[in-house]
């Protein structure tokens, strides 16, 4: 697993875990403004338990970062469309107090918040963050290199049986080939058995008709010799 400090100093291994925004919850609870998405600076340094400067020294460091992860800032029209719509109460109930008359208002998305946990070096909460992000892909890690063990027993298994199929390949040949000389016998054979049949159905008939003839004669013996004793 790689170091903590990793994560401090490499963009792209931030970015590379930068999809696991539940780590957030599985740390602390976020508790987000009313629209379900977004948090203020002054939320942001409540859940890392900092001053909200800190906050703000992280986003002048890493401006160009935090804005493609989500995070924004409003002015004019926008900044008063927002704060009408989510000035009641936040996600936990609690009445959220603006300052009058801002210039503008900055807001997180928890892709932004996961972002700044990744930068902030003096926030207990922080590092729980980041330890268990590490934690998270060393066990996908772990995951991926059992999954890659077995696919790799399997092939060998394949390999062995893919060997064991060439060798059979010759003694099924053979085994076909003989297969079909028993094919070819037995259609001979069949072809003979019928012939036979035939023939014995012809006999059958001309047995038939000599019983016939026999049958004549004898009724035709009789005939006479009652003719005989007549006279």
């Amino acid at each position: 697993m790689p170091p903590e400090g990793a994560l401090l100093e490499s963009r792209s291994m931030r970015d590379s875990v930068m999809g696991r925004i539940d780590a957030l919850d599985k740390v602390k609870a976020l508790r987000l403004l009313p629209d379900g998405v977004h948090i203020t600076t002054e939320g942001v340094a409540r859940y890392f338990e900092i001053h909200r400067e800190a906050v703000h020294s992280v986003v002048k460091r890493h401006r160009d970062e935090l804005h493609a992860n989500g995070m924004i800032t409003l002015n004019g029209s926008d900044l008063q469309d927002f704060e009408m719509a989510n000035l009641a109460t936040s996600a936990d109930g609690a009445p959220v107090s603006y300052p009058q008359g801002r210039a503008h208002l900055r807001l997180f998305t928890r892709r932004a918040v996961l972002n700044i946990a990744m930068l902030l070096r003096d926030s207990d909460i922080a590092r729980c963050v980041r330890t268990y992000l590490l934690d998270a892909e060393d066990d996908l890690r772990k995951g991926y290199a059992n999954l890659d063990r077995r696919v790799t027993d399997v092939e060998t298994c394949l390999g062995g049986v893919g060997v064991a199929l060439q060798e059979l390949g010759p003694v099924l040949h053979r085994m076909s080939y003989r297969l079909d000389s028993l094919d070819r016998r037995l259609d001979a054979t069949n072809q003979v058995v019928a012939a036979i049949s035939n023939r014995l159905c012809q006999m059958s008939e001309d047995i038939n008709r000599v019983d016939a003839r026999v049958d004549d004669v004898v009724h035709q013996l009789r005939d006479l010799r009652r003719g005989r004793k007549r006279r």
